[in-house]
């Protein structure tokens, strides 16, 4: 078992015990990935990883069945939504910085058992939208052939005759390929992103501006309606919002690059924020566009932005679009193929899986045995399988990994662990005075004595021992019921968003039924005594509207 993770025999001990935050001096030197990323790399990676192909279409299909003309507020809205969970994720990756994001958390902050089911929840994931985005690559490529029947014959989609499975080799050659890549380095495969994520976005901006020339041209016809703005009302905006906020997803994956990020507490939180500006605004910019250059009831559900300007006599546009389409399906599928190992990896390190899988190349410094792993298994699943069934799987485990995180911060806040994090301020002088600790030991006591000192009343950072008062027993005991009645309106919120009958009920009502359970207790002792009003009723509040814009589809 790692150091940090207190032993003990298996039973229901084992699956709520915390480990400590793992301070990087404490690990073994042929663990340590490369730290060669920078805050244009994160950018890079998160922008890739978010701007899927899915924004190509989902224009239409949430323009045409919830919000019509008001596409650029529900994006808006899902934008907000993917903000708040970013803020849980970046202040998380400033005071964890490892490998692992969601999964290390988690450990850190509820327990193994949850831990453990948010580590598999989130390979599940990535390794279906992994195969799912590959085998949706091969009929985008073949538009550049002239259809799929022209694709070369060792690239073309075929049927097993008797068993009616229809195997995609292109797919799994582009798993193979990127997988291929992600094990020559971290900063080659950044690299790379930023390449393919320069031509996606520079496909979106194309889309921007010759959009927007044609509807100062010709006119915004498609926002002269007589049924107004909201031809579906309020409640279509908030429903559209929970479809389109799924296009926002892919930040999560800078977290588990933290080991690897040359200053984790400053860039990440900057590359996170930036990326996901970046994608809020292209995303809002393109819908105006789309929406204004055809009316909404008109819009192509399969091919909206192809249609759109086919419509005004650019057919030749499509090539380009099509582009944007293809390069975007290629950077979501490096950054779903990404974070795969070092998830693994950590999970190796912590002693639930064989540490074949924490094993980091000397030469590359990479987990490239997990990558391989992980690769491959996503390269069969593409090839033989058609994974849209399963694809509602990935949804699933976003949602169960940003909650837990949510709730990860509150806890680290207010009932954290006894052990906690050393400031990357500290950690210089701890190592300079473990490298004289041959020397002189009286010296090294004195000095280790003094960071303690110095640091005992931090705790954000790895290794320090929180002296617990009765005061601060009696605060956590409180703080831990505020967590626990929050988590048990936020189900109950989702609960009734989910039944038919309450749809146009469940956000005041549930609204208010969490409130009310988690005001009982919404306040707490401070240090000097006084009693405090607690901020985390505000985050329920917040995250509790969040969820539901999660599950409202209708």
């Amino acid at each position: 078992m790692q150091k940090g993770v207190p032993g003990g025999k298996w039973g229901f001990g084992n699956l709520i015990r915390r480990k400590q935050v793992d301070s990087v001096h404490l690990r073994r030197e042929d663990h340590q990935l490369a730290k060669k990323l920078s805050v244009l790399d994160l950018v890079a990676i998160g922008v890739g990883s978010t701007i899927g192909a899915g924004v190509y279409i989902l224009v239409g299909t949430v323009a045409r069945e919830h919000t019509g003309p008001a596409l650029t507020i529900a994006f808006l809205i899902g934008g907000i939504a993917a903000a708040l969970s970013a803020f849980c994720y970046a202040e998380l990756a400033c005071r964890c910085p490892s490998a692992g994001s969601a999964y290390h958390y988690s450990y850190i902050c509820v327990g193994e058992g949850v831990a453990w089911l948010i580590g598999w929840a989130l390979i599940l994931e990535y390794t279906i939208g992994a195969s799912a985005v590959a085998r949706g690559i091969s009929p985008n490529l073949a538009l550049f052939f002239g259809g799929e029947g022209k694709l070369p014959a060792f690239l073309a989609r075929h049927t097993i005759s008797g068993l009616g499975i229809v195997v995609d080799p292109c797919a799994a050659l582009l798993v193979l390929v990127v997988t291929g890549l992600l094990c020559i380095g971290i900063k080659e495969s950044s690299v790379a992103q930023t390449i393919v994520t320069t031509i996606n976005v520079c496909a979106m901006t194309f889309i921007i501006i010759a959009g927007g020339y044609i509807g100062f041209k010709n006119g915004w016809i498609g926002y002269e309606l007589h049924n107004g703005y909201f031809p579906y009302g309020i409640n279509g905006v908030f429903a559209g919002s929970a479809t389109v906020f799924f296009s926002y997803i892919g930040f999560d994956i800078l977290t588990s690059t933290a080991e690897e990020v040359k200053n984790p507490q400053r860039d990440l939180p900057l590359g996170i924020g930036i990326a996901l500006s970046i994608c809020c605004i292209l995303y809002m910019l393109v819908s105006i566009v789309i929406v204004g250059l055809v009316p909404y009831y008109a819009l192509d559900p399969d091919t909206p932005i192809s249609s759109a300007f086919a419509s005004h006599g650019f057919e030749w546009a499509v090539y380009i679009i099509t582009l944007g389409a293809v390069t975007a399906l290629c950077a979501t599928l490096m950054g779903s193929i990404l974070p795969q190992p070092r998830i693994l990896m950590a999970m190796a390190r912590d002693g639930l899986l064989p540490s074949f899988f924490s094993d980091i190349n000397k030469r590359t410094q990479v987990p490239v045995k997990s990558t391989i792993v992980t690769g491959t298994f996503a390269a069969a699943l593409a090839f033989l399988m058609d994974v849209s069934q399963l694809s509602g799987m990935v949804s699933v485990g976003t949602l169960l990994a940003f909650t837990i995180v949510a709730v990860s911060i509150l806890i680290l806040r207010y009932v954290p662990p006894d052990k906690v994090p050393v400031p990357s301020s500290l950690q210089g002088s701890i190592g300079s005075v473990s490298v004289q600790f041959h020397t002189d030991i009286q010296e090294i006591e004195a000095n280790c004595q003094s960071l303690l000192d110095k640091g005992k009343n931090l705790c954000g950072h790895p290794l320090i021992d929180k002296e617990i008062t009765h005061d601060e027993k009696k605060r956590r005991k409180i703080a831990a019921w505020n967590i626990t009645l929050m988590c048990i309106g936020i189900i109950i919120l989702a609960s009734a968003a989910s039944v038919d009958k309450l749809l146009r009920l469940p956000l005041p009502i549930c609204s208010i039924l969490t409130c009310c359970l988690y005001s009982h207790k919404h306040v707490l002792i401070n240090k000097s005594g006084s009693w405090n009003m607690d901020p985390c009723f505000y985050m329920a509040r917040n995250r509790s509207i969040s969820l539901y814009l999660l599950r409202t589809k209708s």
